[in-house]
């Protein structure tokens, strides 16, 4: 898929923006961190790391984000 592809100058534009503009990020990045901290509370620390390392897979091998 051509258009998946993350040039220099998109990448460049979004950190960027990150820096401009942080508490964008730390709101894009938030349910991702309420999930997390979900799982930990529930299910232990162990099961927290196990859901991030398999959804870090799921989007490398999705080429895509959820």
């Amino acid at each position: 898929m051509p258009g998946k592809k993350l040039d220099r100058v998109r990448a460049k534009s979004a950190v960027e923006t990150v820096r401009e503009s942080p508490v964008i990020a730390a709101i894009a990045i938030s349910p991702a961190v309420v999930l997390f901290g979900l799982v930990w509370w529930l299910a232990g620390f162990g099961w927290a790391i196990a859901l991030v390392v398999l959804l870090v897979i799921a989007m490398i091998i999705g080429g895509k984000f959820f």
